[in-house]
């Protein structure tokens, strides 16, 4: 059914950068041709193995529907997120998607605990981006899905991607087995920055082996979804603090799905604490915030919405109008609709850095 008119001209006019578009297999068969026959037999024999209690589930809470749209569904049958032409037509076309920066993290294998099926799936996800996507629409851009935990063949992945337009970034979940800033993944951000792509990071609905929460597992959903800014803090402070940005220098993080407002009072607890305790951090030779206000980029959504709506203005003025990108996070159930989700009134410049420049800038986009 074709986008009413309206719509499709107010598409013409905005035009965006869409920094969170997920591309989900229909099933694991999906990604077959990109695997060989001995892990297509693994898999319908053992299946996988991530690391949690919950095999082919999300861990408690668990959330309605996977936390998809209900009008997302395709047709003939299928997850949200797993038809290219229903995609195209209920948010590529009527939103004036100008590019759409795809995260996999269905079945990519960061949360695989055999390290050999998780090499296996990450190459797989990646050639099915490219295939299944990228291919059929130059608007779609794939992110390299690494192996974390696997320093070693996550460099080979990014080296192997390098130069290939296809792929603009380079994603990683957050919720790792460690924090992130420890030395073991420092591999992983030399290929990065070696291949000139940013980092995504990005939290998965399946957990590094442990509970989302610092103090447990949480009782309801609500509560899970709030962690994803938690574990996301918890990231920056510890590639702040470990001293990842001054032995990577031109290392780009672009935070995805995690919200931005609790990025400026997180830089200023930092700089302080920093202050006091300085001399513990020697390879901190700058304010953290300075770190952050470098090197980190945040993707709108989900949307902050303060009781004054123009509070939000002050926000964008602190992390700084260029570090702002927009993002849907089509096709869950909090989609925001980029004709909806800024409540305040922008300048021109301004709806321009959010919507388009800021991100063609970070991904190196045409």
């Amino acid at each position: 059914m074709n986008a009413p008119l309206r719509e499709q001209k107010a598409a013409q006019k905005l035009m965006i950068v869409d920094c969170d578009v997920h591309p989900i297999q229909r099933s694991a068969k999906d990604l077959y041709p990109f695997l060989s026959k001995h892990w297509q037999e693994h898999l319908e024999t053992f299946g996988g193995h991530v690391r949690q209690g919950l095999i082919e589930q999300t861990m408690w809470p668990r959330m309605m529907a996977a936390g998809q749209r209900a009008d997302a569904y395709p047709a003939q049958g299928g997850p949200p997120g797993s038809d290219f032409e229903l995609m195209k037509r209920q948010h590529l076309d009527v939103n004036g998607v100008e590019f759409g920066m795809l995260v996999a993290l269905s079945k990519g294998g960061m949360e695989e605990r055999n390290p050999d099926l998780a090499r296996a799936l990450s190459s797989a996800v990646n050639d099915w981006q490219l295939e299944a996507w990228v291919k059929r629409d130059a608007r779609l851009k794939a992110g390299v899905v690494v192996t974390g935990e696997d320093p070693a063949h996550a460099v080979a992945e990014i080296e192997k991607r390098a130069g290939d337009p296809s792929f603009a970034q380079v994603i990683l979940s957050p919720r790792s087995a460690e924090p992130l800033g420890r030395r073991k993944y420092w591999p992983i951000y030399a290929a990065a920055e070696r291949a000139g792509l940013p980092v995504g990071l990005h939290p998965a609905a399946i957990p590094g082996g442990s509970a989302s929460s610092g103090a447990g597992w949480p009782t309801y959903y609500m509560q899970e979804h709030h962690t994803f800014v938690t574990g996301s803090q918890a990231t920056a402070v510890s590639l702040v603090m470990e001293g990842v940005f001054e032995e990577f220098p031109n290392l780009r993080i672009a935070m995805i799905e995690a919200g931005f407002s609790w990025a400026p009072a997180l830089g200023w607890r930092m700089d302080r604490i920093w202050e006091r305790m300085r001399k513990e951090t020697p390879h901190v030779k700058r304010p953290p915030s300075e770190y952050m206000r470098e090197h980190f980029w945040f993707a709108t959504q989900p949307m902050e919405e303060p009781e004054n709506p123009q509070d939000i203005l002050q926000i964008f003025d602190w992390i700084g109008w260029d570090r702002i990108m927009f993002s849907t996070d089509y096709p869950h159930w909090d989609f925001d609709d980029p004709r909806q989700a800024i409540r305040v009134r922008l300048t021109d410049e301004q709806r321009e850095k959010i919507f388009r420049a800021n991100a063609k800038a970070l991904y190196r986009l045409p």
